[in-house]
């Protein structure tokens, strides 16, 4: 296998939930080898997702590329997640995304909108990650079949 065969066709990363209703492949219409995702509960940017993501840069500059202009972070969440019926269980939640159990409000898991501005907002600031990254958000509704446009 060549260093080419290990990196996404469209130099695209999708973060998404590990609901089985949301496939972020068939959601934006890509094939086998397009794109790479990484799926955890809720399709939330936690502090494993941000080492992830550092390690994968590792690995892009070592088949001789780097994760940073030309390449695009997706988050895509979607409505009816299970991660909405855990807000106010701070208790739970903060071990998950990072934080601590009284700064879990301000991660908005109740309302996936508000969650996947916040989750691009931290990409966004993340300096392990190369310059001219582009980062966009995604929710999908479970409901219509619709995706909307967060941040395009």
């Amino acid at each position: 296998m060549t260093a080419r065969a290990l990196m996404p066709a469209l130099r695209t990363i999708v973060i998404g939930c590990v609901d089985p209703r949301v496939d972020p492949e068939l959601l934006l219409g890509a094939q086998v080898g397009e794109v790479a995702v990484i799926r955890n509960v809720g399709g939330r940017v936690t502090p494993g997702v941000l080492d992830e993501l550092a390690m994968l840069r590792s690995v892009t500059q070592a088949a001789g590329g780097d994760l940073g202009a030309g390449w695009e972070v997706i988050v895509l969440q979607h409505t009816d997640c299970g991660i909405t019926r855990l807000a106010g269980d701070d208790a739970t939640l903060a071990g998950f995304l990072g934080v601590r159990a009284d700064e879990v409000g301000s991660k908005s898991v109740g309302d996936p909108r508000a969650a996947v501005a916040h989750d691009v907002g931290i990409l966004d600031g993340e300096t392990r990650l190369g310059a001219g990254l582009r980062v966009s958000g995604m929710v999908y509704d479970v409901t219509t079949g619709l995706v909307d446009a967060v941040r395009p």
